[in-house]
């Protein structure tokens, strides 16, 4: 029986217990495509096999970067590792400069791209790194296709060279190298071993309720990401099949072709799908609609365990059946677990979900913790709105007199790449690795999250403001899609947004109103301005006097991953965002 100890035994794990016919499906010219347990493994050692005739050794740096997931992902990583290689994925939005610096600092020697636009990225400073060759997943016409690192290792001469390697790979030994995007500065190389990514898989996989064999996954998060990469192997581990969604765009066709049990997201996403849903409940007439708000409002209200009481019990089964029912439809059908991560969700998201039987199970962590900390589950009570669940077995978490989470345990990461002094900075002398997140432990050992330490700021007033407890009840309003809280060392809290422009034009459309066509029309648009300061209003009565957003400007532009202001798991680019609008910053602050 194989004991897992090295993230390349999972695929020989799901073979001994449970393999599949379908383990990693991929859709290639509008066919999903499957590859068995038995191909995945077969597909990696001779991949193994190739990249040993290429001359790639153990400790090599190998780079991956694609830009959705995809089962030529997964065959290289284990690829990849089974020879003491590793692996270093990067996201493929970054910019050129990035690519130019993660690739010079990991010292990788080859580079496996998904498509052209990456190609086009990667060679344009190709010749700037010590990278002997680039491959690519597509066919694309001048570049090297993956295939010839597989037709490479056809002949399995070789293998016992390979099963060497691998025997020689320790639970010890560095897996990969992820450059965490980060909000500010240069890209950092968390250096994760197989033992971080097993156990925090292993200590996790309890809080999840997998049937070995019987689920069906879409992963549609950046695998670069080690959120869905860890998810990745716990599919694994419980034998669910994959399949990957061809992008974010696609996600609501795949969604219905695929009818998951089980995805992942972050909380703008599910944001995006809960808008969409009420936008569709808007629509409606009559006692459609009545009976549409009334479901949600019961919703709302929504406990774990039948804490609200027999009668609440009763109204949300029928609302289930009336409306609910269709919710999960839209999803699939099938959904019975939505696991989130990245950043805080609104609770009552949670709640409306959790009451349309689309269980939410928010958990918390960081890259550097492989990442999981703790999470919300199901079962023995696990299930607390508001939190991030208890922490998970084998790990430690304690809070430290400034409100910081502290955690240590096996899934703490070797340190950053080439960066002792960094290391030393964030892991002090007892091995307490220092989050930077504010938190509490509840008497029932729930962790909360209140907010980012580097984030939150003083005004010169000398009060503290934390912006991301702000931002994220502001963006409750269908009609702000982004907001950032301002500032530091200033009077008062202000704050720049980016309207919900296709529901600012839908409520324009209701109310006969000409804003405009363009954005630029449509943030100068009085009407639009007084609109958004009565949201504004609103949500400043569940905030302190000091913590009130005093003004606000509107931003043309649609914040995104492209235009670098956010990141890849779609929080804020602080820094870049307020350079980007520092004309309105100056607005505000009277400058």
């Amino acid at each position: 029986m194989t004991e897992i100890k090295r993230l390349f035994d999972f695929p020989y794990f799901q073979m001994e217990n449970h393999p599949l016919e379908k383990a990693l499906v991929t859709k290639y010219n509008g066919t999903w495509e499957a590859l068995s347990t038995k191909q995945y493994i077969n597909k990696a050692n001779a991949a193994s096999r190739g990249l040993l005739r290429l001359g790639v050794k153990a400790n090599d740096k190998i780079a991956l970067i694609s830009s959705s997931n995809r089962t030529e992902w997964n065959v290289m990583d284990i690829g990849i590792l089974q020879l003491g290689a590793q692996n270093v994925p990067i996201y493929p939005t970054i910019s050129q400069e990035d690519y130019e610096y993660v690739l010079n600092h990991s010292e990788a020697t080859y580079c496996f791209v998904s498509d052209q636009e990456v190609l086009d990225k990667v060679n344009a400073i190709k010749h700037n790194t010590k990278l002997k060759e680039v491959y690519s997943f597509d066919a694309i016409k001048g570049s090297k296709h993956w295939s010839e690192i597989l037709d490479l290792g056809q002949d399995e001469g070789n293998q016992d060279q390979v099963e060497a390697l691998k025997d020689a790979v320790t639970e010890d030994d560095l897996a990969t190298l992820i450059y965490t995007s980060g909000t500010t500065g240069r890209p950092k190389g968390v250096m994760l071993s197989h033992k971080n990514i097993v156990s925090d898989v292993l200590n996790s996989a309890p809080r999840v309720p997998f049937e070995t064999g019987k689920f069906v996954a879409l992963s549609f998060l950046p695998i670069c990401h080690i959120f869905e990469r860890m998810i990745s192997y716990l599919y694994q581990y419980y034998s669910v099949s994959v399949y990957f969604a061809e992008s974010i765009d696609k996600l609501s066709d795949n969604l219905k072709e695929v009818h998951p049990h089980v995805i992942t997201a972050v909380p703008r996403l599910i944001e995006k799908v809960y808008d969409k849903i009420i936008a569709k409940g808007t629509a409606l007439t009559g006692i459609k609609q009545k009976l549409f708000y009334w479901a949600v409002e019961l919703g709302l209200q929504y406990e774990p365990y039948g804490a609200n009481g027999w009668w609440y019990e009763m109204q949300l089964s029928l609302a289930r059946k009336l409306i609910f029912s269709k919710w999960k439809e839209g999803l699939g059908g099938n959904i019975e677990l939505i696991v989130s991560g990245s950043a805080a969700l609104q609770p009552r998201l949670t709640r409306v979900f959790a009451a349309a039987q689309i269980p939410i199970m928010e958990g918390y962590g960081l890259t550097e913790t492989s990442p999981v900390v703790a999470v919300n589950a199901q079962k023995n009570n696990g299930f607390k709105i508001g939190t991030v669940g208890r922490v998970i077995d084998n790990v430690e978490v304690k809070i430290a007199e400034d409100g910081e989470i502290l955690t240590k345990g096996p899934n703490l990461m070797l340190g950053y790449y080439k960066d002792k002094e960094k290391t030393d900075e964030e892991i002090d002398a007892d091995g307490w690795f220092h989050t930077g997140d504010i938190g509490e432990l509840d008497s029932e050992g729930f962790l909360k999250i209140t907010d980012r330490k580097k984030e939150m700021f003083k005004t010169s007033g000398g009060k503290y403001v934390a912006p991301q407890l702000i931002e994220n009840t502001m963006k409750q309003s269908r009609f702000i899609e982004q907001i950032m809280v301002i500032g530091e060392g200033e009077k008062m809290p202000a704050a720049l947004i980016q309207p919900n422009f296709e529901f600012v034009e839908e409520w324009a459309n209701r109310k006969n109103l000409n804003i405009g066509k363009t954005n630029e029309e449509i943030v100068k648009n009085p009407e639009v301005i007084k609109r958004i300061q009565e949201e504004v209003d609103f949500y400043n009565e569940k905030f302190g006097h000091w913590e009130k957003i005093k003004k606000f400007e509107l931003t043309p532009e649609v914040w995104n991953i492209e235009n670098d202001q956010l990141t890849p798991t779609m929080k804020l680019k602080r820094r870049n965002i307020k350079e980007r609008y520092m004309d309105l910053y100056n607005t505000i602050y009277e400058r």
